[in-house]
């Protein structure tokens, strides 16, 4: 499938507008979060069981989520004004650091953009409200409520208190992720043309690959932003980093660090697929002339 105006799909980064990009982008977060969001949830209330036994409450907890379907969707408004923000920069960022990069090294090395920052500090307070709310015994209805009752329970601190681990699990989260993503578009499409089955072929190889590699942070992250809903003393009072890894490693041992391993797996795989496939497409479809008509009346 060509261009129509005749540009080389690979030189889209440069050519299209950073508007274009940042529409492109936040269309592939809304899309990548909400689709997936169930699975999501399932992966948090795994994460935060405080049963000794990580194998018999994952069945447990599955069996009970599955019932009762319709509680795993709570809290998405989150992530939708969360998201679509967040992912908006986060591509724009991408593709102009990549081509600024790319040029002054005269190469077709892919560079991974800077664009993580931006998505953390956009997406942290959104992702401690969908935490809460994602849980099994969580009482709030809305997201502006639950808001509310963080700050006044727990103050500002409660949205930044997973901030440094939050960084720390961002930046090789989408270091490996573009890096795979690039690699493997490469490889299942040498040409650079708009190809569909390999953009979501490369997004759930990079999707995987990335989520592996970092859940036993993302472990440390849920504990520390649903600490404050916690019945459990120990959780509650929890300080940081140093001291959630403490209490995972203590309780569970290594296996701790891996609670929702596969529900995280399968949740990244599918909706880093949707995310590059919807930015790709609409990186594509702005760039026609149809796109230029859609800019044009918004």
């Amino acid at each position: 499938m060509d261009i129509e105006d005749g540009h080389d799909y690979e030189s889209l980064g440069a050519n299209s507008t950073m508007a274009q990009n940042a529409i492109a982008g936040a269309m592939a977060g809304i899309g990548e979060h909400c689709i997936m969001y169930p699975v999501d949830s399932i992966r948090t209330r795994m994460q935060v069981l405080s049963t000794p036994e990580l194998g018999t409450a994952i069945k447990d907890a599955s069996k009970k989520q599955l019932r009762n379907h319709k509680n795993l969707w709570k809290g998405v408004y989150s992530v939708i004004m969360g998201a679509g923000p967040a992912h908006a920069i986060h591509f724009a960022a991408y593709e102009f650091c990549k081509e600024k990069f790319n040029r002054k090294l005269a190469s077709n090395t892919k560079i991974r953009a800077p664009g993580s920052s931006f998505e953390i500090s956009n997406q942290l307070i959104a992702s401690v409200l969908k935490q809460r709310m994602q849980l099994r015994d969580s009482t709030y209805r809305s997201v502006r409520e639950c808001a509310k009752k963080v700050y006044a329970n727990e103050g500002l601190r409660a949205f930044y208190i997973s901030f440094p681990t939050t960084v720390s699990m961002s930046i090789p989260f989408q270091s490996v992720q573009f890096a795979t993503y690039e690699y493997c578009r490469s490889r299942f499409d040498p040409e650079g043309a708009y190809n569909p089955k390999a953009h979501m072929m490369a997004g759930a190889v990079a999707g995987a690959i990335a989520s592996s590699v970092t859940t036993p942070l993302d472990v440390v992250k849920t504990l520390l932003q649903t600490k404050g809903s916690s019945k459990d003393a120990e959780i509650k009072t929890c300080s940081g980093f140093r001291e959630a890894t403490n209490i995972i490693y203590n309780r569970h041992g290594i296996r701790g660090f891996f609670r929702g391993f596969k529900p995280r797996v399968l949740t990244n795989m599918p909706s880093t697929a949707i995310s590059w496939s919807v930015y790709e497409y609409f990186k594509w479809f702005l760039a026609s002339e149809e796109g230029d008509k859609f800019i044009d009346r918004i």
